[in-house]
């Protein structure tokens, strides 16, 4: 399987067009046709289903393009890596993390490098940790931002980081427990509950209840913070959430409030046992080691 034709592939999967993936390629379309097809055969399946409007892909198809991201992003990634020299420093640092105050962290270091090597450039992949775990795992990012350690840190090197999040309530300033100074598990049971995925995920979301997820009115599930505050704002629950990333002073509408007990997370920096890093995310790293 050659990677020019997977590129080929991620084209019509793209543009859902052999026509017009054939004109962003700059080539003609019996070609690619003909390419695609022998990429079929090699494999034994069916990827595309070549409507009269537009091409669709099989699921097999959709598997080939997930795995065909992941190779040419790869690709890319290892081609910008040989290519720096020690005179230019260049290339590529990627990052994948929750949402995190933490973040700040890491921005710093990139703003601190970036006077001295202003051709190094950032991707940051937003996800929860099993999806930054297996990005991880497969190559794709160097470094993952955890808010508490990966179940199997032991894989990993990592970082400690001097602060912690803390977790708390995001209401609005006219709820009842608004009037509170802290907020206490009961205080939640009869309340309608918005939490991340990855909290409801955590055997510590429920320790700190005191209650089972089947017990409590979760009316609803986030990825994104910014998302969930919008329906406190209209007044449909109570979200669960890391304090400092969302906006709760001067003439914003919502409130934070503090648990108590207090439920406080780490913070890793992880990267995978013997990487062998770009010199780009070597320096970065190194940057991080030095300021802590």
């Amino acid at each position: 399987m050659d990677i020019r034709v997977l590129q080929y592939f991620l084209a019509v999967a793209r543009e859902e067009s052999i026509t017009k993936a054939a004109e962003s390629l700059n080539m003609t379309q019996p070609p690619l046709s003909r390419q695609l097809k022998d990429l079929e055969d090699e494999l034994g399946k069916q990827l595309l289903i070549r409507g009269s409007k537009k091409v669709t892909l099989t699921d097999d198809g959709i598997l080939l393009r997930q795995r065909a991201e992941e190779l040419v992003d790869l690709m890319e990634k290892t081609k910008s890596e040989i290519m720096s020299t020690d005179y230019n420093i260049s290339g590529d640092i990627y990052i994948g993390g929750g949402e995190s105050d933490a973040i700040s962290f890491l921005a710093q270091i990139a703003c601190d490098l970036q006077r001295e090597y202003p051709h190094i450039h950032y991707h940051i992949y937003s996800g929860d940790a099993e999806r930054v775990s297996e990005k991880l795992n497969k190559g794709l990012i160097d470094f993952g931002l955890f808010v508490t350690a990966p179940t199997d840190i032991e894989k990993y090197n990592y970082v400690r980081l001097p602060k912690k999040d803390t977790w708390g309530i995001i209401m609005r300033n006219d709820s009842p427990l608004a009037d509170k100074d802290v907020i206490y598990a009961e205080d939640l049971w009869d309340k309608p509950l918005i939490v991340s995925h990855q909290a409801s995920k955590s055997s510590e979301l429920f320790q700190w209840l005191r209650k089972s997820e089947s017990e409590l009115n979760i009316v609803m599930k986030y990825d994104l913070i910014y998302n969930a505050s919008q329906f406190v704002k209209k007044g449909f629950g109570y979200v669960i959430g890391l304090d400092k990333l969302i906006n709760t002073a001067g003439d914003s509408n919502l409130c934070f409030r503090s648990l108590h007990p207090a439920w406080e997370s780490e913070l890793f920096v992880v990267w995978k046992k013997y990487q062998v890093f770009s010199r780009p995310a070597s320096i970065y790293l190194k940057r991080i080691q030095s300021t802590l």
